[in-house]
């Protein structure tokens, strides 16, 4: 292991054992929140005050029989902070804690008696919170967040891995689905990975990680749900909040954002617009061994790019009941690149190397994307409310890329042979989806029903054009144009209830599925067409139960589907680079997945997930030696098996007044397994595991201080690519200026420069390993500001399309 992977391991692990070594001389705080009929003030906020400054300690909410508990509390003089609403605050006297367990007397509330000027107690959210149905990732105000992007974010976030192709996976599994404010983006492969590096981290509220989804939501995606919460304003008026961020790791990148709201009582406007533009750097270093060849190349990329992205709607309230509205949102994106790719060939068991291949490679992608939404909502009497969305999504992508090569002898002294070669490959995809969503009290619970139409086009041209006495002249072999249309129509109904201390939910979605795949190449081939129609069933179960104050336990099950991404269906080969080709897979199936998960929360506290899944089909990219040449292959398969068990442990720790920390650990094993004829053979397994752990320290003079790390050990990337271990380690500072409306950070990533990737692969006669890495360790320097009136509401409506829009994948 490198010196400085052992130093980050070491610190790491005494970040985490610092909360167990410091956390000394410490108790618990109990108590009871009544309303002033002696009935449970359920939900009601508590908050824990310091006696010496009033600054906040800890939060809690009341459970259903009115309970609360703060845990590992420092030993000290407190006061409690009590609001609920339609009742006035209560303000405890000064008590001391001296013991391990402290009872406060049960507080009573008195209703408002008449109209109060409005009270804001401002407390600050714990990092992790742990819902019955998902784990929330409070990121909105992290230190260390300032100047990241939400893929960085994502990196850090529990049970999420970004790997080296920036795919995502949750607790070991693919085929994770990303939701923006509740809804599907449309986008996946390097078209999500874009899209995401356009949200800034001053943009983002919180990340929800949604394991087992229930029959509300779509039920595709085997992994589950990364839903990423944009920031609201819960103000009443008029404001704009403006930030601005500068980092510099080997290049410069800057971004910055304005949103603006206005509310009165009849209209609702909002919107936003932020740019970001830099440069890229990453390298890949690969050794490979086929058919008695050995093959070592190195590749250096760097990229520059600029991106806008944009949102604007408004929301018209016909009456106290009645809502309608209209948004529009989308990005642009630009970039222009290259890599420089030298690959050294030798005969294995002999001394020297026999040629050489030198690439230099540069490609330039534009990107578009834009949605727009129509919606109206009814909130009635009794709880009842209806939702309909009609929405409408637009992707277009323009690639295109120009790629010499030349194979040298030994010494490069003079070129044996070239090919030079161009290509271009536009997208166009089009989405539609219409929805209706309803809810109503039944049964002594809450019915949810609702019906969902989806109708996609893809349109995807590849132009292949060999160069020839510098003359580009087209390839008709190589060349095609792939039409993908697919209709998705779906209905659900939920149904959930709180029996005393028992919660119960349980529901079913049927989809319907119809799609076309269409081949049009200038050379007949075939399997130019597949057709496909199918209807499936997805049950989902949850059941909770209050075994009383400190204990709950959670217990769900549910079946998903994952189809393949558009793109990937397309069976015609494209050339990567001179030794390296992909194609697609007419024949994929959707690969479907059932899931378990069990979970239990000691004190509100310590949380522990176990989860088991199996998924059949699974859909995974896998690396192959070319029985023909002495290329590489990548190309996308149906496993026949995959199996998942993880546990996850996670727990905010207070260590002492000024400061807190919380740690996760998340361990799994993974098994892939399958045969792909001609002795290619896949059954693979690993154990891993990834820890993270954050550290704040409440500084005078309005200063903040954090520390936070995550490490992932050793695991396996799609379907037979070992991994090694990664990690990073980041330090920030926060200062509160103008009045607490500004706010200026300064952070550095990658501290121990440990965040680069690396592995190996065996396929049949292949064997490869690689590595790589990216411009990770960045000094970032981020400062916000709101004008205008704090009191304003604002919106985050969301739209009806996101569902279909994790799908779009694009070369580019």
């Amino acid at each position: 292991m490198p010196p400085r992977a052992r130093i980050f391991i070491l610190l790491l692990c005494f970040l985490c054992t610092s909360n167990f070594t410091f956390a000394q001389s410490t108790g618990n705080i109990n108590g009871n929140i009544l309303d002033d009929t002696g009935e449970a003030a359920l939900y009601a906020n508590v908050i824990l005050k310091s006696a010496q400054d009033s600054s906040m300690v800890k939060g809690a909410i009341a459970t259903e029989t009115g309970e609360f508990s703060m845990v590992s509390i420092p030993y000290g003089n407190y006061f409690l902070a009590v609001s609920y609403i339609g009742f006035d605050t209560y303000t405890s006297e000064v008590f001391e804690l001296n013991a391990p367990e402290l009872n406060i007397p049960t507080v009573k509330l008195q209703a408002m008696s008449n109209e109060l000027e409005e009270v804001t107690i401002t407390a600050q959210r714990p990092l992790l919170e742990m819902k019955p149905d998902k784990m929330v990732f409070n990121v909105e105000g992290t230190i260390n967040n300032s100047g990241n992007n939400a893929l960085e974010l994502l990196r850090k976030s529990p049970g999420v891995i970004v790997d080296n192709n920036e795919s995502l996976s949750l607790l070991g599994k693919s085929g994770v689905r990303v939701y923006i404010n509740d809804k599907e983006s449309p986008l996946s492969g390097d078209d999500l990975a874009a899209f995401l590096k356009t949200l800034q981290a001053d943009q983002i509220d919180a990340i929800e990680i949604i394991t087992n989804p229930s029959a509300r939501y779509d039920a595709e995606g085997n992994a589950g749900i990364i839903n990423i919460k944009l920031k609201k304003d819960s103000r009443l008026g008029s404001n704009v909040n403006l930030n601005l961020g500068y980092s510099i790791g080997y290049e410069p990148r800057y971004n910055g954002s304005v949103g603006a709201n206005y509310r009165n009582q009849k209209m609702n406007v909002f919107g936003s617009y932020g740019h970001n533009n830099g440069e890229n750097i990453n390298y890949i270093r690969f050794h490979r061994e086929q058919y008695g060849i050995a093959y070592d190349n190195t590749n250096d990329r760097n990229n520059l790019w600029q991106s806008h992205d944009f949102k604007f709607g408004t929301d018209y309230y016909i009456n106290d009941k009645n809502t309608v509205g209209f948004m529009v949102n989308g990005y642009t994106s630009d970039s222009e690149g290259g890599s420089l790719s030298r690959t050294e060939m030798s005969t294995m068991g002999k001394v020297g190397i026999d040629s050489v291949l030198v690439s230099e490679t540069r490609d330039t992608s534009s990107r578009q994307n834009i949605n727009f939404n129509i919606n109206y909502q009814f909130n009635g009497e009794k709880d009842v409310k209806w939702n309909i969305d009609a929405d409408y999504g637009l992707f277009r992508n323009d690639y295109e890329e120009y790629q010499p090569n030349f194979y040298k002898d030994p010494n490069e002294a003079f070129t044996l042979t070239e090919r030079i070669y161009s290509s271009i490959a536009p997208t166009d995809i089009d989405i539609w989806t219409f929805k209706v969503d309803h809810e109503r009290p039944a049964f002594k619970g809450k019915l949810e029903t609702g019906v969902k139409f989806a109708y996609v086009q893809t349109d995807n041209n590849f132009s292949f054009f060999n160069h020839i006495n510098n003359v580009p002249v087209l390839n008709i072999d190589q060349s095609n144009d792939f039409v993908y249309t697919e209709n998705v129509n779906a209905a659900y109904v939920n149904y959930s209830t709180q029996i005393k201390k028992w919660g119960i939910q349980a529901g079913l979605r049927g989809e319907q599925t119809n799609s076309k795949g269409e081949l049009i190449a200038m050379k007949e081939t075939e399997n130019d067409t597949v057709t496909r129609h199918y209807f499936d069933l997805f049950p989902s179960v949850g059941v909770s139960y209050q075994l009383n104050q400190k204990h709950n336990f959670n217990l769900s099950y549910s079946r998903r589907i994952n189809r393949p991404s558009y793109q990937d269906l397309n069976p015609f080969v494209s050339r990567l680079d001179e030794q390296t080709f992909e194609q697609g897979n007419p024949f994929l199936n959707p690969e479907y997945t059932n899931s378990f998960q069990l979970r239990h929360s000691f004190n509100y506290m310590l949380n522990t997930t176990v989860s088991f899944s199996h998924t059949n089909n699974v859909i995974s990219r896998l690396l192959g030696a070319a029985a023909d040449s002495i290329g590489t292959y990548i190309t996308w398969a149906n496993l026949t098996d995959q199996y998942n068990y993880s546990i996850n442990v996670a727990a905010p720790v207070p260590i002492a007044k000024w400061w807190n920390s919380y740690n996760s650990i998340t361990a799994y094993h993974l098994s892939n397994q399958a045969d792909l004829g001609n002795g290619n053979v896949v059954d693979i397994s690993t154990n891993s595991f990834h820890l993270y752990s954050q550290h704040t320290f409440t500084l005078p003079w309005q200063l903040s201080l954090e520390v936070s790390g995550w490490y992932s050990a050793p695991a396996i990337w799609e379907g037979n690519f070992k991994t090694n271990h990664i990690g990073g380690l980041d330090f920030g500072v926060q200062k509160k200026l103008f009045n607490d409306r500004g706010k200026l950070r300064l952070a550095v990533s990658d501290i121990l420069k440990t965040n680069d990737w690396g592995g190996t692969t065996e396929l049949g006669p292949l064997y490869m390993s690689m590595n790589g890495g990216w411009d990770s360790r960045r000094f970032s320097i981020n400062f916000s500001y709101l004008f205008g009136n704090e009191k304003i509401k604002g919106s985050n409506r969301k739209s009806g399309l996101e569902d279909e829009n994790k799908r779009i994948k694009s070369d580019g």
